[in-house]
């Protein structure tokens, strides 16, 4: 394999799972880049050292329970279980207002914003391609009413920042490099090589229940033919 070939393998940024970008970024945008990018590698060396260490003594001891206490805890990391449907109230993508709680919600427990819109959402697919679609990118829809649901996870799939919802955009922009994304996660501009990740979500109980245990992050930008939902005029002049 040629030279160059092999340098270039060997800066590819590597993959980070929700979990890893919670610790290593310390919630902050610039340790998240370090770390995804391995610039600081003193630093990664002796978290990597450290944490391996650990880790072994934990397996000869309790059966590597630094992995699997997420899961007995319902944290993140695992299920976490909100509040009731009713406290959801599902809104059209124009209508969306974070501040008034309509459309969208900012849950910390999961690290997630939780997404419910309404059962009249004008989608660009229809039939088994907008049900087949739905299904393989966690948007469930609610058997009882129609609406929607998925859980965006907080962090921008550029480099790692924070993002928000901007309510008089009605979208998700990253505040570090300008990401863009619709109210589903979907790509809308900027550097973001993709669109938005997403957890699994189950409303089947009266209470939604964010799995971040279970990511989807196969969203490219959307083209024509397989794009769910319409930029509105709104989010083409947000800055």
């Amino acid at each position: 394999m040629p030279a160059k070939k092999v340098n270039e393998m060997a800066k590819e940024p590597t993959p980070r799972t929700p979990q890893e970008y919670e610790i290593l970024s310390g919630g902050g945008a610039e340790s998240a880049e370090l770390s995804r990018q391995g610039i600081s590698r003193r630093q990664l060396l002796r978290r990597a050292v450290g944490i391996t260490a650990g880790l072994v003594g934990l397996e000869a001891v309790g059966g590597g329970l630094i992995f699997i206490y997420p899961q007995i805890t319902g944290g993140f990391g695992g299920k976490v279980t909100l509040k009731k449907l009713d406290q959801y109230p599902a809104a059209l993508p124009q209508n969306f207002d974070i501040e008034n709680g309509k459309g969208v919600f900012y849950e910390g427990e999961a690290k997630s914003y939780i997404v419910h819109l309404d059962p009249n959402t004008p989608w660009l697919l229809s039939g088994t391609d907008l049900t087949n679609t739905l299904d393989y990118e966690y948007i469930v829809k609610d058997a009882k009413d129609g609406s929607y649901w998925l859980a965006i996870y907080q962090r921008c799939v550029h480099l790692g920042c924070k993002f928000a919802f901007r309510t008089d955009c009605r979208s998700f922009k990253c505040p570090c490099h300008g990401s863009h994304y619709n109210v589903d996660g979907e790509y809308l501009s900027g550097p973001a090589p993709r669109s938005n990740d997403r957890f699994k979500i189950d409303v089947s109980s009266g209470s939604v229940i964010v799995d971040t245990s279970k990511v989807y992050d196969k969203v490219q930008h959307p083209s024509d033919t397989n794009r769910l939902l319409s930029e509105l005029t709104i989010q083409k002049i947000c800055d």
